[in-house]
């Protein structure tokens, strides 16, 4: 019970709480720097996603320099951060879904994944003197950033699809 001295203030939300998972995609580069098909494509996932409780959302940096800024900011919260790198650990889709499921756990349902520019990932991110981060490879093959968007959220759309047991994923 309060007394009469102590007065509580409620303040009254001016946005509908956000429920369910978080991702987000830090990249550097411009957003319409690439092909209209590229944009097609990603819509394609995100919208397929849309009935989920899997929210995706992609934040795009001007350089290097925003982009370990932000990433930076992500960390203090806890977020955990996943590097896409080629020298990072490739796995199998299951993989893949057990990982992003066990991070968005770790991180209270917000994870962060990084893809690099043209130049790939800054050297603060991944270099030698940096904060151990997860690493994690699509692919031996090499691929725009822009493309990498696209296989990263085609991968985030199966493991949602894994782990609802669908039958998207053979």
């Amino acid at each position: 019970s309060f007394s009469n001295h102590e007065r509580i203030t409620f303040r009254r939300r001016t946005s509908p709480m956000k429920m369910g998972l978080e991702v987000k995609i830090r990249i550097v580069g411009r957003k319409n720097g690439g092909e209209p098909w590229l944009e097609s494509s990603y819509s394609t996932y995100e919208k397929r996603l849309k009935p989920t409780n899997l929210q995706v959302t992609t934040q795009w940096h001007k350089n290097d320099d925003d982009l370990v800024k932000a990433v930076e900011g992500d960390e203090a919260k806890n977020h955990p951060v996943v590097l896409l790198d080629p020298l990072g650990k490739m796995c199998t889709s299951e993989k893949f879904c057990d990982g992003m499921y066990k991070w968005l756990e770790e991180g209270g349902s917000r994870l962060t994944f990084v893809i690099g520019g043209a130049e790939g990932l800054p050297e603060e991110l991944r270099g030698v003197g940096a904060r151990r981060r997860n690493l994690l490879s699509l692919s031996s093959l090499t691929f725009t950033h822009q493309f990498a968007r696209i296989l990263l959220m085609e991968q985030i759309y199966r493991a949602s699809e894994i782990r609802k047991g669908s039958g998207y994923h053979k």
